[in-house]
């Protein structure tokens, strides 16, 4: 048995060593926010944070967890949806099917603790989430638009 903290809770886990912190999150403790979408952690649809940083928990085996890290979902993140990201992201209805927008929500969220005000470079080597609808440009605009202070 594993003690996970997801959110702010811990949570006893019985789940092979191997298996990833996505199929954890989504079958067993039940936040369906992370998606799959590659396996092979190069999509982005299954981002959280482990300590604060952006992680592809699709290929986080569950032994490299520690007990005492942090583990944030899309649904941690603001349960109230008032995450400047999140805002940005309504402000300016960046999703087109939104399949990919939890992994890229989080993804930006922890760009912007490291660096709050990223340039369209920082954000091209940062933010490598892949969008099937090519929200890109929106995407930049909301990331802009949260970095600046002024979405809603």
């Amino acid at each position: 048995m594993v003690q996970l903290t997801v959110n702010g809770q811990t949570h006893d886990i019985e789940a092979e060593p191997d298996t990833p912190l996505l199929w954890v999150l989504r079958e067993q403790i039940g936040l369906t926010g992370t998606k799959f979408g590659c396996g092979i952690a190069m999509c982005g649809a299954c981002t959280v944070h482990i300590d604060g940083v952006a992680t592809r928990s699709c290929v986080m085996p569950l032994s490299a967890i520690g007990a005492e890290q942090k583990i944030v979902t899309i649904e941690g993140l603001s349960p109230d949806g008032s995450h400047p990201v999140q805002k940005a992201w309504l402000a300016l209805d960046v999703p087109q099917c939104g399949y990919c927008q939890t992994g890229m929500i989080m993804a930006v969220a922890s760009l912007l603790v490291t660096n709050p005000t990223p340039s369209d470079d920082d954000i091209n080597a940062e933010i490598t989430n892949i969008c099937r609808c090519g929200t890109y440009n929106r995407v930049r605009a909301a990331i802009h638009m949260a970095a600046d202070g002024k979405a809603g």
